[in-house]
């Protein structure tokens, strides 16, 4: 049976229902390569019409447990997108400043303009997971949180920015090799944190977090989809597909010629 990665709107989502192992009619990395080149050219096309139109925007939030894969899907995915018209913002602890705004404040300023691909390497949702989890505000304040996010992403829907998000579902055991892998190589231990090893004491917490996120604020206009991230190969595939299927669904044009443009002569 296939596994699905879009989460209905109105669906209850249970993480237990979802594979992170899952690899669908791909056995390897090497017959999944030649499908994401494709992709990643069609992709590559796609962002040069968006940019030349100048109507739609695309911003791509990613959300993960530490290691689940955030910056790999970012390098991958993005390989041979025009950095011009591709904007990247990782979001960490929020400064004095921004914890003196409303929590989307910072969220609303580095959303993408018309023509550009903005990616979130975690997102407004920290508020509704960390938040939650480590119990840096009241139940009474993030529970109001979901409503206002879908309120948040509906107002930038409907002014022209298509949202895509995704969960990059990876299991407990493949993080506990991820970090010690990292833990292994000289150049990848300025990644770890003993933070990330507390964090997984909080396991279960943190999934039924997401999977209340997944369920409360997947809408028509901003989808989750929770896509399996045990695999890098496959997990970049699938999200390479999902966006260039997004933006093929867009329907854009480059603009029209100028007028008598081949008897124009340039002195």
């Amino acid at each position: 049976m296939d596994q699905p990665f879009l989460v209905p709107a109105g669906s209850r989502v249970s993480l237990a229902d979802y594979d992170p192992d899952y690899t669908g009619s791909y056995v390897d990395k090497a017959a999944a390569k030649a499908e994401l080149k494709r992709s990643s050219e069609k992709l590559q096309d796609l962002q040069e019409v968006m940019w030349a139109e100048g109507k739609h925007s695309l911003l791509i939030v990613l959300q993960a447990m530490d290691a689940g894969g955030k910056d790999g899907t970012i390098k991958h995915v993005m390989r041979g997108v025009n950095p011009q018209g591709c904007q990247v913002t990782s979001f960490k602890v929020p400064t004095r400043e921004e914890l003196d705004h409303d929590f989307l404040w910072r969220i609303h300023k580095a959303v993408p303009r018309r023509g550009y691909i903005g990616i979130f390497n975690r997102s407004h949702y920290e508020d509704v997971l960390v938040v939650r989890v480590e119990n840096l505000a009241p139940e009474q304040v993030w529970q109001q949180r979901y409503e206002q996010i879908n309120h948040f992403e509906k107002l930038l829907a409907d002014t022209g920015t298509t949202i895509l998000k995704f969960y990059l579902h990876i299991s407990k055991e493949e993080q506990k090799d991820r970090f010690e892998a990292r833990l292994r190589d000289p150049h990848k231990n300025w990644k770890f944190s003993m933070e990330d090893v507390e964090k997984r004491e909080l396991w279960d917490s943190y999934m039924r977090a997401f999977e209340d996120a997944l369920s409360r604020c997947s809408a028509p206009w901003a989808p989750w989809y929770v896509i399996p991230a045990n695999h890098k190969w496959y997990r970049n595939l699938v999200i390479s597909q999902i966006i260039v299927d997004t933006l093929t669904s867009l329907d854009m044009r480059y603009p029209p010629p100028l007028p008598n443009a081949d008897q124009i002569a340039i002195p």
